[in-house]
């Protein structure tokens, strides 16, 4: 029995009276309640029977939806251009949906309590769940929030098509690459995907302020490949069919407009207020640090360990996941390997990481040797996916431990910076620390010791206060000065 077909329900006449006549009534009712309660899953559209559910209908939805995906807005139903699938749970008390993608991925739930439906005395469930339904289906959002590639999400998928047209250990050669998620969603060839633009999550943000569709910045479009140094894409690229998705790229701290007028008569901006395009929250942290010159390094201490050295020298190689963004007329080589504060939180709390470090004596070399990961595999400054973490023998002592931890971790930043060298990049001078590791000066003191350089809090080491020195040099760009 499908709901809301109300000439195909079961009309219940009776001529028996008193006690019988309502035996009778309350076995109809029991028997359309547990009909009703069958009705519990079903499909939206063309799709295999799930398994485990109670019952499977096609349903016809009675007006055309829309839905976000990561190419625009886009029609649901009829032949319709993904298939989402619906299920409904008709509890005790109330009733849930929830919509999915073909990989299972929730893309809309909610939930409805049953309306206090009377008849006479009692609760009237047929009409409670029956209006529960059809407010289900009114919740089912018009639109669908689209949903993104994150950064660190990877499409192995994509990889041998990536690598068949790139150059050998090209930045674009890691099934994180932003080229590597493009051609995945290609592939997946749904309709009118040549009316796409790729955005990456600066682009679209920004967009939302200025308006205009399909402009990024060289930091942020280099794993797509982007070439900084010729300051176009590689012909390679550009004989793609998806090539035609790819913004227009210029250089970080461009003017591309005003702010729209709408926001800026909201939030009381001036007339001349303007949008520059962005960079990635690692290069708005290195700017931060205003390391300025060819040999300045910042290590950010994070939950890994990253570093960044300015160079005179581009260097690139995927297999240690090195490459280079450009900042003006020079570069910013960088890595990151797997350790880091992770491990350090895993270990120990922050009470007892504080209190420890006090007993530490940085001059003195712990002879502990360690590798701290979290988990096998390592990639900068070694490239072994299968690298096991070493963090025995474990001595009695908290603090000889701890001191080991940390020193081994500085001997990683040190072979890191010693692989930049050797791959041509400029030695590197003077290292300015960002992150949680920073606020630690004994394992400043150690690693300076380690890496035999001076080695330093960087004074600003928000990513927001690099991303408004871009601001200043647009404004500048854009006055002539």
């Amino acid at each position: 029995m499908e709901l809301g077909e109300e000439s195909n329900q079961p009309q219940i006449h009776t001529q028996k009276g008193g006690n019988e006549s309502h035996i009778e009534s309350e076995r109809v009712r029991k028997m359309l309640m547990l009909r009703q309660v069958q009705i519990s899953s079903f499909k939206l559209f063309q799709s295999p029977k799930q398994p485990g559910c109670c019952s499977s209908r096609s349903v016809t939805l009675p007006r055309t939806r829309l839905y976000r995906n990561r190419s625009g807005l886009r029609a649901m139903g009829g032949n319709g251009l993904e298939k989402l699938y619906l299920g409904m749970d008709f509890g005790t008390s109330g009733a849930r949906f929830t919509v999915i993608d073909e990989q299972g991925v929730i893309r809309a739930e909610g939930k409805r309590e049953y309306p206090p439906f009377m008849r006479e005395e009692s609760m009237d469930w047929v009409s409670s769940w029956k209006a529960t339904l059809f407010s289900l289906l009114e919740d089912i959002p018009i639109t669908l929030p689209s949903l993104p590639f994150l950064y660190n999400q990877s499409c192995p998928d994509a990889l041998p098509e990536v690598k068949s047209i790139a150059p050998a250990n090209h930045t674009v050669c890691s099934g994180s690459s932003t080229l590597c998620k493009l051609v995945s969603w290609w592939n997946l060839k749904l309709p009118n995907r040549e009316s796409a633009v790729l955005l990456h999550q600066a682009d679209w943000l920004l967009w939302l302020l200025h308006g205009r569709l399909g402009v990024s910045d060289y930091n942020n479009a280099l794993k797509v490949g982007y070439d900084p140094e010729s300051e176009s894409y590689p012909s390679w690229l550009i004989s793609q069919p998806y090539s035609q998705l790819l913004p227009v790229v210029q250089a970080p701290g461009t003017s591309i407009g005003n702010l729209k007028d709408s926001i800026r008569r909201q939030f009381g901006f001036p007339d001349d207020c303007i949008v520059c395009t962005g960079t990635t929250d690692s290069i708005a942290a290195f700017l931060a640090a205003r390391a300025t010159e060819p040999g300045k390094a910042v290590t950010s201490l994070g939950s890994t360990l990253a570093i960044k050295l300015l160079s005179t020298k581009r260097v690139d190689d995927a297999r240690y996941g090195v490459y280079s963004h450009r900042l003006d007329d020079k570069w910013l080589v960088g890595g990151a390997s797997n350790t880091g504060g992770a491990i350090l939180r895993q270990l120990f709390s922050d009470e007892q990481l504080e209190r420890l470090s006090r007993e530490i004596n940085p001059t003195v070399a712990s002879p502990l040797d360690y590798y701290p990961l979290k988990s096998s595999g390592e990639r900068f400054p070694i490239a072994d996916p299968n690298l096991a973490p070493r963090l025995l023998p474990r001595p009695n002592s908290d603090v000889e431990y701890l001191h080991g931890i940390l020193e081994s971790i500085a001997r990683i930043e040190g072979k890191g910076y010693k692989l930049l060298k050797e791959m041509g990049a400029t030695e590197a001078e003077e290292v300015l620390t960002a992150g949680g590791g920073a606020k630690n000066d004994k394992w400043i003191k150690i690693r300076e010791r380690v890496l035999g350089l001076p080695v330093s809090k960087a004074v600003h080491t928000e990513a927001s206060y690099g991303a408004s020195l871009l601001a200043l040099k647009g404004a500048k760009q854009k006055r002539g000065l």
